[in-house]
């Protein structure tokens, strides 16, 4: 007999807002931050700022973040949760990255100020083709470098990507908080209990804040609302990657009956060696 999840999923918009975008639980998020972003100096404090950013001219594209913060030394940090693989995200992660740096400008003609950093953190429920197949790296962390020297040239804007389908660690092999964080986003709906690893006062709230049982009824209709249009995402995105492959073993097929072809296999050779019927075979020789 199947039973309700306990916990809300993070990858859908109402489940991500709830842990991480309310006042009430910006522990959560400034804990969350600190070990994506450990070397760069401990955050105390944060601030949240207004997620929708508008253009410079009433013609510009405008931009809403899930979440927009600084800290209390004035760093910027937006935070998305990406659900579903997008051809162009990190020329989206760029775009989003100009809205801080461009309102810290100040008028007037001169230069003679310092950018605060910005920070781009985006938590992925993809991979990147490109490195698809190396498991073991799925914690990203791009900066500008000088590419001859191989060193950082410009330390103030950071972009920290998280592939989250590559960590695969059982809660036995969590060996520090970032892997608990983890752990814990990647696997949170599946949970029946919480981790005895993860006892920790900052997943107190988070246990807290994720059960289910404790939402009002509105927080519930909110949420079944939110789960639903991820699954009917994912739903579309697992059809188009089934009809790609479909479409493509199709194509291996006719590549190889036009091989054997050229070769002069009989028909009936072809036919049992790639499906195809003796009609689309000799629809390959029109």
């Amino acid at each position: 007999m199947l039973t309700s999840p306990k916990y809300l999923n993070p990858f859908t918009d109402f489940g991500f807002k709830k842990l991480f975008g309310s006042e009430a639980n910006k522990d959560l998020l400034k804990d969350f931050l600190n070990e994506v972003i450990r070397e760069q100096g401990k955050i105390t404090d944060i601030h949240y700022l207004k997620a929708e950013q508008l253009g410079a001219g009433i013609v510009n594209r405008r931009a809403i973040f899930d979440i927009y913060c600084e800290n209390e030394r004035g760093e910027k940090f937006i935070v998305e949760m990406q659900k579903v693989k997008q051809n162009y995200f990190k020329d989206r992660s760029i775009f989003y990255s100009t809205f801080p740096i461009q309102e810290q400008g100040i008028q007037g003609e001169d230069w003679n100020f310092s950018l605060k950093a910005v920070y781009l953190i985006g938590i992925l429920d993809f991979v990147f083709d490109e490195d698809k197949d190396d498991l073991s790296y799925y914690h990203h962390e791009i900066k500008l470098r000088d590419t001859k020297k191989c060193l950082v040239f410009y330390d103030k804007l950071t972009f920290i990507y998280l592939e989250m389908p590559k960590f695969n660690k059982t809660e036995e092999e969590l060996e520090n908080r970032f892997d608990k964080w983890m752990y814990v986003l990647k696997n949170l709906p599946k949970l029946e209990k919480r981790p005895l690893k993860l006892q920790e006062k900052v997943f107190d709230s988070l246990f807290k804040t994720a059960e289910m049982a404790q939402f009002t009824p509105a927080e519930r209709l909110y949420y079944e609302d939110s789960l639903k249009d991820y699954r009917d995402m994912k739903n579309s995105m697992d059809t188009t990657k089934a009809e790609g492959k479909a479409e493509g073993k199709a194509e291996e097929k006719i590549e190889t009956a036009q091989r054997m072809l050229s070769k002069n296999y009989p028909i009936d050779v072809i036919t049992d060696c790639t499906g195809l019927s003796a009609e689309e075979i000799n629809n390959l020789q029109v």
